[in-house]
């Protein structure tokens, strides 16, 4: 338990330092934004209680904004984030559900399952955080392209990790 405490909290530190120091300088005009951080979320136990996942989720989202000025937009897009992510694994559960001791990893569930929990969880906080960001739906397929091509950027982004770091 200490073990995946410690692990958690070097991860969450780690994963918002690249987020502001590196993701947030790569963009494809005001397309494609990679936001690799809510990876901490989704990797987070499946055992983990909600209020933490909530308040988890929250301060995530919050740093980011901390660091890059955008009130509150990343906390809220993380929190709905948060909030989604256990009905997710209940609707994309396998028939004999979860095996207590594992995690939400391409290694333990396979590519089609991580695939599809990401790309639903991603695209969640991606729609939030730039419908939030515009404010408006004048603009709808605009945004919405916007959020697509930015999930599919950052599920494959998160993908490639999971083969590169995240092997535990």
């Amino acid at each position: 338990m200490i073990k995946i405490v410690g692990r958690n909290i070097i991860r969450f530190i780690a994963l918002i330092l690249l987020q502001v120091f590196l993701f947030n300088n790569i963009h494809a005009g005001n397309v494609f934004h990679p936001y690799f951080y809510i990876i901490f979320i989704l990797l987070l136990p499946f055992e983990t209680p909600g209020v933490l996942l909530l308040s988890l989720s929250f301060f995530l989202g919050l740093s980011i904004d901390l660091f890059v000025g955008t009130v509150g937009m990343h906390a809220a897009a993380c929190v709905l984030m948060g909030f989604a992510r256990p009905g997710v694994l209940k609707v994309i559960a396998p028939r004999d559900g979860y095996e207590t001791g594992t995690f939400p990893r391409v290694s333990y569930y396979g590519i089609g399952w991580f695939l599809k929990y990401t790309i639903i969880l991603v695209f969640t906080h991606h729609f939030a955080l730039f419908f939030i960001e515009v404010f408006e739906f004048e603009h709808f397929f605009l945004t919405l392209s916007r959020a697509v091509l930015s999930t599919l950027l950052t599920t494959a982004i998160i993908v490639i990790s999971q083969f590169l770091v995240f092997r535990y």
